[in-house]
C-alpha cells in the first residue's frame, strides 16, 4: 500500500516557489540560495538533540567500537560520502567508519528499484556487519519512515548499539525506534519533495559533526591539525610537511626529512623532532598514550 505522504514537511509545496520554471537563472540562483539559509539554522536548533547522540558515540568509539551510517537512495550515498572520507583523513581503517546502503554498491551510482521498501534486508544487513554493543549505528532517512533504515536502527538498538535516527520531518518513525532521534526540520524544498536539496545538506552538516567529533575525541587531531593525515599524494605530503613545520616550528627540509624518516606519519615526525628520538621510540610512546599526540608531547 502506497503510505500517504501529506504529513511530512519535506514533501509540502512552498507557494514561493510556485513560478519558478517562468525565473531567469540569476533569480533562481538568488532565490535558492536564500532557501538554503535555513539549512544550519535547522541543524543549530537540533544541537540538543546532536549532542548527547554525539556523546554516546565517541565513548563507544573510544572503547573500540565502530560507527556506521544505513540509508537509502541519497541519504544512504552521504552516508558513503562522510564514511568514505575517514581513512584519509584520519587514517582509520576502512571498517571502522563506514555505509551501508540499500540495494548494496549499485545504489551507490543508480536507483535499486524498491530496496528502500525492504525491512527484512535492513535487519539483514546490520546482523551482516556483525553490529554489537560498542558499535553506533547511524540511521538516515529524510521522511524519517524508509523500511529498510527503520528495521536496520530497530535491530542494532535490539543488539545493543547505540542507534540513532536522523531525519527531517517531526515526530519520525526512526526516532521512536533509536535511542536518540535528530529531526532537522528544513522545511518544504525549493523542488517540492527533492529532499536531496536542503534535507540533503542538513544531513551531510550532521554527518560532518559525527566524522569530525568523534575522530576529534579520538586524539586524531592536534589541535585543529589533521595529524593523522594519510599523505598518499603530492597535496597531501605537501600538507604533512606543512603541519610538521607549524607544530615544531623545524624549516621544511627538515620537516621533510623526518617526514621521509616515519614513513610520512606526522605524529612520530614530530614527536622524533621535538624530543630527538628516533622514530621507533617515537612510535613507542605514541602507543603508550594510546596515539594522542598532545599527550606525547606533554609528557614528563
Amino acid at each position: 500500500m502506497t503510505r500517504d505522504l501529506a504529513p511530512l514537511t519535506t514533501e509540502s509545496v512552498d507557494d514561493r516557489f510556485a513560478r519558478i520554471d517562468e525565473m531567469s537563472v540569476a533569480e533562481l540562483a538568488t532565490l535558492m540560495n536564500r532557501n538554503d539559509h535555513d539549512v544550519p539554522l535547522a541543524v543549530e536548533s537540533a544541537l540538543p538533540q546532536i549532542i548527547p547522540a554525539l556523546e554516546g558515540a565517541a565513548e563507544r568509539m573510544q572503547r573500540g567500537g565502530r560507527l556506521i551510517y544505513v540509508g537509502a537512495g541519497t541519504p544512504g550515498r552521504i552516508g558513503v560520502l562522510d564514511a568514505s572520507e575517514c581513512p584519509p583523513t584520519f587514517s582509520t581503517p576502512p571498517e571502522l567508519v563506514f555505509a551501508i546502503i540499500a540495494g548494496g554498491r549499485e545504489a551507490i551510482s543508480g536507483a535499486v528499484e524498491g530496496a528502500e521498501d525492504d525491512a527484512d534486508a535492513g535487519a539483514v544487513a546490520i546482523d551482516d556487519a556483525g553490529v554489537g554493543p560498542l558499535d553506533t549505528v547511524v540511521g538516515i532517512a529524510s521522511s524519517g519512515r524508509t523500511p529498510f533504515v527503520v528495521a536496520a536502527v530497530r535491530r542494532a538498538r535490539e543488539l545493543g548499539a547505540l542507534a540513532i535516527g536522523l531525519s527531517c520531518n517531526a515526530g519520525a518513525t526512526l526516532s521512536a525506534v533509536a535511542d536518540h532521534g535528530i529531526e532537522v526540520l528544513v522545511g518544504a524544498e525549493f523542488i517540492s519533495g527533492s529532499t536531496r536539496l536542503k534535507s540533503g545538506t542538513a544531513q551531510k552538516l550532521v554527518l560532518n559533526m559525527f566524522s569530525s567529533i568523534v575522530m576529534v575525541r579520538l586524539g586524531k587531531t592536534y589541535g585543529n591539525l589533521m595529524v593523522d593525515v594519510t599523505a598518499s599524494n603530492a597535496k597531501l605530503r605537501r600538507r604533512a610537511i606543512t603541519i610538521v613545520s607549524r607544530i615544531t616550528g623545524a624549516d621544511d627540509t627538515t620537516s621533510e626529512a623526518a617526514l621521509v624518516a616515519a614513513g610520512f606519519k606526522v605524529k612520530p615526525a614530530v614527536l622524533a623532532l621535538e624530543r630527538g628520538w628516533d622514530t621507533q621510540r617515537a612510535e613507542r610512546e605514541l602507543r603508550a598514550v594510546g596515539g594522542r599526540l598532545r599527550e606525547a608531547l606533554e609528557a614528563r
